[in-house]
């Protein structure tokens, strides 16, 4: 048929990004693995984009990705054939879930590519690799987790500000200082959002 022809001339290619936090820092890396994927797709003339399912702002250990849960619907529909992620620590954290969803999408004929392993889950010997390099993903991300905790504490004791000032309502502060300071005309809205209530 047509459909299985175009299957075969042209790979539909789905990509993956996801960034760890809400941090501003995390928000570039965001938008730049979109960009990444987009220019990395559309040099190869064998692939062709579908889309790219992203999931800014949430932890890898959260299950409750929707992107990444409508990526994995869409293969079900057979609207992809292959799937590109910039790493097995952004695909997923846990051993398990990573594991089976690359075996879920196998069993369907799609592989994935982890580019920061050069790990392509069709070959032979890869789910061996990948489950050695999922479980380090998961260590690393429980070490991280816990030097985080260890650094939070730290700051709480010398009595300094952990806050995301991004989208923070009435307050703003300097790169790298613990110096809350007030916006004065965001001020009025906060007082009145106080009355108001």
């Amino acid at each position: 048929s047509t459909s299985v022809g175009k299957r075969q001339e042209k790979l539909r290619v789905a990509a993956y990004a996801r960034v760890s936090t809400e941090h501003e820092e995390q928000e570039s890396s965001y938008e730049a693995q979109v960009k990444h994927f987009t220019k990395l797709i559309a040099e190869r003339q064998d692939w062709e984009m579908v889309k790219i399912y992203a999931d800014p702002g949430l932890s890898g250990k959260n299950i409750k990705r929707p992107e990444f849960l409508k990526r994995i619907k869409a293969c079900e529909d057979g609207l992809v054939d292959k799937i590109i992620t910039k790493s097995v620590s952004r695909f997923a954290r846990n051993t398990i879930d990573c594991v089976e969803s690359v075996r879920k999408l196998r069993n369907m004929g799609i592989g994935v590519y982890f580019e920061k392993e050069n790990l392509d889950t069709l070959h032979e010997n890869s789910e061996f690799v990948l489950t050695i390099m999922a479980s380090l993903a998961e260590e690393e991300s429980r070490s991280m987790s816990n030097n985080i905790r260890w650094s939070v504490r730290k700051k709480f004791e010398q009595g300094k500000v952990i806050l995301n000032t991004a989208r923070f309502l009435g307050y703003k502060r300097e790169k790298n200082s613990d110096i809350l300071e007030i916006v004065p005309e965001e001020a009025i809205t906060v007082r009145r959002i106080y009355r108001e209530f």
